[in-house]
């Protein structure tokens, strides 16, 4: 417990002042305590995935003994690393799928590296990583589980999509390029080499035409949020307001190279903050 109290605290500590941290800040304490411990989940997971100084074979191994501690742990015997996530698990009713399923999108990224993957291969992807948190989330949130479920469809792919967009030059450098390959060839590009495709010019349009997926589905998140009452939705509707405005400057700056990191000063966030407390 000891230790699973300090994944928590070193959780907060790296992500103080994003916008995730202000919006789990939002909920009353119960649902933030669980919300920081599913974020806690994902970054150990994800950071098994990234680690490139071990071999796929170990990380892989890794990323197998979660799936056993999660495995015991819906089976009410001692969990291991996933004991912290216990309490959550009980009080939401988070589904064991869920939480293998963001492992499975792990494993995507340890089998090798995503490379231009077809349209379905990144739907798969961005389901196992994003859509499962989405409804792990929703439960917390105390959504109906219906429009629960939907919202988690198009708000997760709509924050996948963008952090794609947004983390192009960084992911090239670990050798991984998420770009659907159809959007590549209809931009005329026709290798998958990361660092050749982020540089050529035509990326700009291949980017666009996700951009444009991804702003599709935070309306469609919009439409949701403003249809149902029932649940915690300040957090969601502030992911929603901020991720939009970073796709909003993303498509003004455009993706040719060189790119800037975009980010959403303090005063913005305070001011979205603001605005999604007061209009919703």
């Amino acid at each position: 417990m000891i230790e699973a109290e300090d994944q928590l605290a070193a959780t907060q500590v790296r992500i103080s002042g994003s916008s995730f941290y202000v919006a789990m800040l939002l909920m009353p304490k119960p649902q933030r305590r669980a919300m920081f411990a599913l974020y806690t989940y994902c970054r150990l997971v994800d950071d098994i995935a990234d680690d490139g100084t071990r071999p796929r074979a170990e990380r892989a191994l890794e990323l197998e003994r979660w799936r056993a501690d999660l495995g015991a742990l819906y089976a009410g015997q001692p969990a291991g690393r996933a004991a912290f996530l216990e309490e959550w698990v009980r009080r939401f009713d988070l589904k064991l799928a869920d939480f293998l399923a963001v492992i499975d999108g792990m494993d995507m990224d340890v089998a090798a590296d995503i490379r231009a993957p077809d349209l379905a291969t990144l739907g798969v992807y961005c389901d196992r990583v994003a859509g499962a948190v989405g409804r792990l989330s929703v439960r917390i949130f105390g959504m109906e589980e219906e429009r629960g479920q939907e919202l988690a469809f198009c708000l997760g792919r709509a924050l996948q999509l963008t952090n794609i967009l947004r983390d192009l030059d960084e992911d090239a450098g670990i050798g991984r390029l998420y770009l659907p390959r159809e959007l590549l060839t209809e931009a005329g590009i026709a290798t998958d080499d990361p660092s050749a495709v982020i540089a050529d010019p035509r990326v700009d349009r291949a980017c666009r035409a996700m951009a444009a997926q991804a702003m599709d589905h935070f309306a469609e998140a919009k439409r949701l949020l403003r249809s149902t009452s029932r649940g915690y939705l300040l957090a969601p509707r502030l992911m929603t307001a901020v991720y939009t405005a970073i796709l909003e400057d993303m498509l003004a700056a455009g993706w040719r190279a060189p790119r800037r990191r975009i980010r959403i000063g303090k005063p913005r966030l305070l001011w979205l903050v603001a605005r999604c407390c007061g209009f919703g």
